[in-house]
């Protein structure tokens, strides 16, 4: 029993049999917007899907608490509903809880989704480590552990050290193989989401093609694999609970962007969207810098973390990494400020045409150099707001990320928990 990507080749684990143990990072999942199927309107009246699907959605985000709520919210009628949540409740993705509020007649029972009806693995991959956690389906972490790991040895020994934590975690959970439901992914890289391989990833030698979902085949469950920027921004959303237009930006060894739309990530015709680092950037003073995909003047190439590094040590800087470079910024070098500034006005620049076409109505910085805080915010400010038309920048937040460390393993679980109970994967658990 196996999956690929996003592609069952076999069925689906039973969501029971699972037992919450361990630690837990208290965290609120909110996940907003109707699913993947619109409203209908009859005569002025909105009417939502009443699939056990979407009536788990409802519950799950908060919409509705009790049998009566989703009949209210859906048109359909009560016999429809109490049918779907038996469903819901025979297949352990339900439970009925206490009574709430009369308004004249019998207390309604109260319905909550049962987050321990299985569990997900969420891996966060970069360059130089992996973090690995295992969540409940609320995307509550209840074991995690991080590791360092050098991407460049290739994926055969980047991910049998990622199975080692997984099942790691898994044991410290007080968990098994058989309780995971679905596993998320995130990769410094571009990836085909569909099928879950990488795509001629420049700072992932030896991983093009590869099939990353194979490397879980113990788990005989739907593995997902994004890009690390689209992990991080769904990690994002979810802790802020946003159903904004959101630009997640990752200025790390490499740079890249998270879109989201309406609270869900936009990932293009191939799952490239977002690749912003490799944007063209023309230098002042007509220089050329050769980027590590071979194109010149790529922004990663002149303000992502080993340009940073490499400016910092002409200037004389003693440092041997970019992390040194940002400790310097962080405690007030005059040096390492005006470095760590200019680059955020070199990817100001790039974001403000992405301002000006997207309209967003906040930008999230992130990753290892946006640490840095305060001097690399003002130099993307300066540039954002200089350069973006006075409407698309009237009411734009730019800010750091609140959850840095949180947000790639979040995002992993998330996404793997809204594939997992999409709409038609749930018609088939609760049949």
């Amino acid at each position: 029993m196996s999956w690929v990507g996003a592609v069952p080749l076999g069925p689906a684990c039973s969501p029971v049999g699972f037992a919450a143990t361990g630690a837990r990072t208290g965290w609120l999942f909110a996940e907003r917007g109707g699913g993947r199927h619109g409203a209908c309107h009859y005569g002025g009246v909105a009417h939502t899907s009443a699939s056990a699907g979407m009536l788990l959605r409802h519950v799950r985000t908060g919409r509705a608490r009790s049998r009566a709520d989703l009949v209210a919210l859906t048109g359909a009628s009560r016999n429809t509903v109490s049918a779907r949540v038996d469903q819901l409740i025979a297949a352990n993705l339900l439970e009925e809880g206490g009574r709430g509020g009369s308004t004249g007649g019998r207390p309604p029972t109260l319905l909550q989704f049962n987050s321990r009806a299985g569990c997900v693995l969420a891996v966060d991959l970069g360059v130089t480590s992996v973090d690995v956690a295992v969540t409940d389906l609320a995307a509550q972490i209840l074991a995690t552990v991080g590791h360092p790991i050098d991407i460049a040895d290739g994926p055969r020994a980047v991910l049998a050290e990622v199975d080692r934590l997984a099942q790691k975690v898994l044991a410290e959970a007080g968990l098994g193989a058989a309780d995971v439901c679905a596993v998320g992914v995130g990769v410094p890289g571009p990836v085909e989401f569909s099928t879950g391989r990488p795509s001629h990833p420049p700072i992932m030698p030896g991983w093009h093609d590869y099939p990353i979902p194979s490397a879980f085949g113990r788990y005989g469950c739907p593995v997902y694999v994004d890009n690390d920027v689209n992990v991080m921004a769904l990690g994002e959303i979810g802790i802020a609970g946003s159903v904004q237009d959101v630009l997640v930006v990752k200025v790390g060894t490499g740079i890249g962007c998270g879109v989201i739309v309406e609270g869900r990530v936009y990932r293009g015709a191939q799952g490239s969207a977002g690749d912003i680092g490799h944007i063209y950037v023309a230098q002042p003073d007509g220089r050329t810098v050769v980027c590590r995909c071979g194109n010149e003047n790529c922004l990663e190439a002149i303000a992502g973390g080993g340009a940073l590094l490499r400016h910092a040590v002409a200037a004389g800087l003693r440092v041997g990494s970019t992390r040194e470079v940002v400790e310097l910024a962080v405690q007030g070098d005059g040096p390492a400020l005006e470095l760590v500034r200019g680059a955020g006005r070199t990817i100001g620049t790039v974001l403000a045409a992405l301002v000006n076409f997207f309209n967003p109505h906040r930008i999230v910085m992130t990753g290892g150099v946006a640490q840095a805080g305060a001097p690399l915010l003002a130099g993307i400010r300066e540039a954002v707001y200089g350069r973006s038309m006075p409407l698309a920048a009237r009411a734009l937040e730019i800010t750091v990320s609140d959850a840095p460390d949180l947000s790639g393993r979040i995002g992993a679980a998330l996404m793997a928990i809204e594939q997992f109970l999409d709409e038609d994967s749930v018609e088939a658990l609760a049949r």
